[in-house]
């Protein structure tokens, strides 16, 4: 693997772990923090320009993967990129018409893009290499083209935390409750 590849690797896996201390610290404040908080605040105001670049960063490096690295998607790859690719054009739209009630929108296609991306982590890290569902081109849901910090991050991984990002974005935007 070349440099070039490693550096953006462990760039794409710090702010992997970076989405998830995120969205573990947004979930636990919003269901048993204060009620009032900086922190949500800030992200019930800016919801919709956060979701915007984290679903655009993840498309974007979604296909510097595939199309400049060369690593080819395998289909549960592909099933996922069904539901983020869409993603930035209707955050996007939302700024634009200053519309804050997307989220009958993106939430199912956030909660299906998130079941996926749970299923092909549990069978990247957890699966027998003999029975996983890939495809007859030889691409396989099990291959191992990212692999940093102690191989806790992969490319599943990175999905994984770009869609619960976007998920607890939605759900604070939805659920929380400014009390002045």
């Amino acid at each position: 693997m070349n440099n070039s590849v490693h550096y953006l690797n462990l760039f794409l896996g710090s702010g992997a772990i970076v989405l998830q201390v995120f969205s573990v610290i947004a979930l636990f404040l919003l269901f048993i923090g204060p009620k009032k908080n900086a922190f949500l605040n800030f992200i019930d105001k800016h919801y919709l320009s956060l979701g915007f670049i984290i679903s655009l960063f993840a498309s974007l490096l979604s296909l510097v993967y595939s199309e400049i690295v060369g690593f080819v998607p395998c289909y549960l790859c592909w099933y996922q990129r069904v539901f983020t690719f869409p993603l930035f054009l209707i955050f996007g739209m939302a700024i634009w018409h200053k519309d804050r009630k997307i989220v009958k929108y993106v939430l199912p296609m956030l909660s299906i893009g998130f079941v996926i991306s749970v299923y092909q982590n549990f069978i990247y890290y957890f699966g027998n290499t003999g029975n996983l569902p890939c495809d007859a081109s030889g691409v396989s849901c099990y291959q191992q083209l990212v692999s940093e910090f102690g191989g806790y991050i992969s490319i599943p991984m990175l999905a994984l935390s770009s869609f619960l990002a976007l998920i607890t974005i939605v759900l604070v935007a939805h659920f929380y409750k400014k009390e002045d």
